[in-house]
């Protein structure tokens, strides 16, 4: 059995090599795409080199494990990934491949690719009762568009203007690992034949016609504009999520602070949330029993919901009223009529509020109780 020093130390060799490691891990199915963390950031310091390296790949490889399992397990048995906490990972590694790196004498750093053995990974989920889903939705194209600030909410930082604001969130998107998401992403980029309202009208009005001008420009059924608009006086950054993936048709609408100096941190969060979004809603479709397959292990019993949605406006009541009626899962849903900014719903939803209060936060809303009462509200 070879130490882990010198594991690492042979695939980081030929990786300096021929640029990559682990054949196998190319090789692999598509079917276990998802069980590979891409482009992943390492970082150590030690006393010498060597133990710096051996440092940042130990923590490196459990740290991505951990990525792992949060991509492939719904956030409601996120409480169930406790008893995996004293899992080694490097006895679940198929191979890694080297996308950059560097070091000094005491410090190693590198960005680097994961793969892990597919089938063992399901196995240990499966034997310690972990619900998960580990089959790909169909791809989605992304549109990720960016409007500067009117020139009536004064100067912008240079940060801020349409040419960087649009690269800063397109990089954004860029950055995260498309390719092996439970939600696989093709990026597009705004396009000239189409008008750039359009994309807006699209996104803030939910426009059904725009969404088709949209639709056939891309020529893709499952098409989603991420539109990403700064507030300049309350320094918010405006990101609304509007098309079509693969459970159905959704709009939602976060707000993230920012500060002009670093304003890609705030945009690399936004499309991080973005992506968990989409493959939260793709893990909650698939949230059914699948003997012998992936899928999820079990599925809780419907149970019976009351909830009270506040609002600020219709418009944002009839958002919030469309988001609950197409999250999988809800069945039996009835209206109890509105009195002033708030309305009462009842619904079934598999495992109750607890369980509804974590899907409806994977998209973007706010449930939770207040006095004994479940109460739903727009995310911040």
């Amino acid at each position: 059995m070879l130490r882990l020093s010198e594991y690492y130390g042979r695939l980081l060799a030929a990786a300096l090599m021929i640029g990559t490691v682990a054949p196998e891990a190319a090789r692999a199915a598509p079917a276990d795409l998802p069980f590979t963390i891409s482009n992943y950031p390492i970082e150590a310091t030690a006393a010498n080199a060597v133990a710096a390296k051996e440092k940042a790949l130990a923590d490196g490889q459990q740290a991505a494990f951990r990525s792992l399992l949060k991509r492939l397990v719904p956030v409601t048995s996120y409480k169930r990934l406790d008893k995996l906490k004293a899992v080694n990972a490097d006895t679940l590694i198929d191979g890694v491949a080297v996308r950059s790196e560097r070091n000094s004498s005491t410090r190693y750093i590198a960005n680097l690719d994961f793969s892990f053995q597919a089938q063992a990974v399901r196995d240990l989920l499966r034997r310690e009762g972990v619900p998960f889903v580990d089959q790909t939705s169909p791809r989605i194209v992304v549109v990720p568009v960016y409007q500067a600030p009117p020139a009536g909410q004064g100067a912008a930082a240079p940060a801020l203007t349409q040419a960087a604001g649009q690269k800063a969130w397109t990089d954004a998107w860029n950055g995260l690992d498309l390719a092996h998401a439970l939600t696989p992403v093709k990026l597009e980029g705004p396009r000239p034949t189409v008008k750039a309202d359009t994309y807006q009208t699209m996104a803030t009005n939910g426009d059904g016609g725009a969404l088709r001008t949209v639709a056939l420009e891309y020529a893709a059924e499952l098409i989603l504009v991420a539109l990403a608009e700064p507030e300049l006086g309350s320094r918010k950054l405006n990101v609304t999520l509007m098309g079509r993936d693969a459970v159905g048709s959704f709009a939602l609408k976060r707000s993230y602070k920012f500060q002009a100096d670093d304003f890609s941190y705030t945009t690399e969060l936004a499309a991080l949330v973005a992506l968990g979004t989409l493959e939260g809603r793709w893990k909650a479709l698939n949230a059914r029993p699948s003997p012998g397959g992936g899928g999820l292990a079990g599925s809780a019993a419907l149970t019976p919901v009351q909830v009270t949605v506040e609002f600020r406006t219709l418009a944002e009541w009839e958002a919030i009223r469309r988001q609950i009626k197409e999250t999988p899962g809800v069945e039996d849903l009835q209206y109890g009529g509105h009195a002033g900014r708030s309305a009462d719903i009842a619904l079934r939803f598999p495992g109750g509020g607890d369980q509804l209060a974590d899907s409806l936060g994977a998209q973007g809303l706010d449930m939770r109780q207040n006095n004994g009462v479940w109460v739903v509200r727009a995310g911040p």
